[in-house]
């Protein structure tokens, strides 16, 4: 068992609190010491409710003393995501025009993970409405890379990232659109698992079909992983999706054997997709890793030729159905990356939704001839190194200028406009000690196989076992930390 409580995984330490080596007591007393030690550092928690906490971390030991049957995740501490909404604790998703809001109920990820035991302590940071992948707003500030901490911890799940990287808690609640739990996992060498549609259901009064975004976790190790899986997913009536998957299926066996798997790997998802020159010589050399477990790698993708107008416009029509009314309320608060989506999609036509539909018909087809040929598609996670924090987003990558706030993210938005399981498992560090991510995607709901093979990779390399260290001084934009009642 490791020395420290903050360096147990998930899975080791409610076991710890199960068998009454550690009490949940201990397990916050150690969360809140490790908030104090780092967070004027990396700017992660941005709200902390320590008397509700306490009063449920006592909650958690009376009922281990009572000899009751335990929730798989006792007395676990965790933040949850500022865009994730928490019943009687301010969710502002970063954003001046909700600093006061306070939700009456749970979203559904957060109302499962409470069920399963875990005792809420606060919030961690998110850029504005989760819009971009570098976590930075006018209300907290910014949230910086453990491992670089004048660097960008990525986004819009930086926050959660920033928290497991620094041992503050062992997994956390994260969502995705563009790459909002895979970028920030491959800036702090931590793993994020972005799900197939509705497997962790997200109940919505505006668009109950949407597929676009996804909720899902964020850990140290793929087992965490699947042990967050396992207590989150399953059907909700309020989705209508007629798919999803069973939460037992994450309670499978992790073990694998990759010989013969057959895996896909490109440079440039065929497309052109610039990325820096020392993240892909990286990678490529990690790939003889699978080779070593003997699959067979070779360099394929499906066609993303028209992914990047999927991904575009269905982004922009959830936008502005999700986002235009709070614009026309209190658009003067709300950053201008957020305005020109939102105009994006308000300028939509039918028939650019028609093309859009038809151009996502043929994404599907083309995904389904590759995963006929190929087992596994891997591509760099990161088009970029983490970079400046002071930055809203990087102007150019590998020498091609960035047109928009999202052209640095296309790595991870065409395989969200592909609909498919995605995950970043931590692949190594560059020149420069900083962490670079393999993204690695399966076909639609072969979820709990696409862990399986990521632990196969996670396991003969152990690159996330490689801690932060932190030195004296406060991250970019460094706000004080919300303390609140619940």
């Amino acid at each position: 068992m490791p020395d420290t409580i903050g360096e147990l995984s998930a899975v080791e330490l409610t076991a710890a609190i199960r068998d009454k080596k550690i009490s949940a007591r201990e397990a916050l007393a150690d969360h809140f010491d490790r908030i104090a030690e780092v967070n004027p550092v990396i700017n992660a928690v941005v709200t902390l409710d320590a008397e509700g906490a306490q009063a449920l971390a006592d909650r958690a030991d009376r009922l281990t003393a009572s000899g009751a049957e335990l929730p798989p995740l006792h007395g676990l501490p965790m933040t949850h995501k500022d865009t994730n909404n928490t019943t009687g604790m301010r969710t502002t998703q970063g954003s001046l025009a909700l600093r006061d809001f306070i939700p009456d109920a749970d979203d559904l990820i957060v109302a499962r993970l409470k069920a399963a035991g875990v005792v809420t302590t606060g919030k961690s940071n998110v850029p504005e409405f989760g819009a971009g992948s570098h976590t930075f707003n006018d209300l907290f500030g910014t949230t910086t890379n453990p491992y670089a901490p004048t660097l960008s911890a990525g986004g819009s799940s930086g926050g959660v990232a920033a928290v497991v990287a620094s041992r503050i808690q062992s997994i956390g609640d994260g969502s995705d659109m563009g790459g909002s739990l895979r970028i920030p996992a491959s800036f702090c060498n931590v793993v994020g698992f972005r799900p197939s549609t509705a497997v962790i259901p997200m109940p919505s009064a505006v668009n109950a079909y949407a597929w676009l975004g996804r909720t899902g976790p964020m850990a140290r190790s793929v087992e965490d992983i699947a042990l967050f899986m396992s207590v989150t997913a399953g059907k909700d009536p309020r989705v209508p999706h007629p798919q999803g998957l069973d939460p037992a299926v994450f309670r499978s066996s992790l073990e694998t054997d990759m010989r013969g798997v057959r895996i896909g790997w490109s440079r440039d998802f065929g497309i052109g997709v610039p990325v820096e020159p020392e993240i892909l010589d990286h990678l490529e050399r990690q790939l003889a890793v699978f080779e070593e477990l003997g699959a067979i790698v070779e360099e394929a993708t499906p066609d993303f030729s028209e992914a990047d107008l999927v991904f575009g416009n269905i982004r922009a029509m959830d936008f502005a159905a999700g986002l235009g009314p709070i614009l026309e309320r209190s658009g003067d608060l709300i950053k201008p990356e957020v305005h020109w989506n939102v105009a994006k999609g308000f300028a939509l036509t039918a028939q650019d939704l028609i093309e859009t539909a038809a151009a996502r018909t043929r994404l599907e087809l083309s995904v389904q001839e590759f995963f006929g040929r190929y087992d596994l598609f891997a591509s760099p996670c990161a088009q970029v190194l983490p970079f400046d924090a002071t930055l809203r987003y990087p102007s150019d990558v590998a020498g091609v200028a960035s047109e928009t706030y999202l052209d640095w993210m296309r790595s991870a938005c065409v395989l969200s406009a592909a609909g498919l399981p995605v995950l970043s498992v931590p692949a190594g560090f560059s020149s420069a000690g900083l962490p670079i991510g393999l993204q690695l995607a399966c076909n639609h709901y072969t979820d709990m196989q696409l862990l399986r093979w990521g632990r196969a990779f996670e396991q003969r390399t152990g690159y996330a076992a490689v801690a932060p260290s932190f030195g004296a001084g406060a991250g970019a934009g460094a706000a004080a930390l919300t303390t609140m009642s619940a």
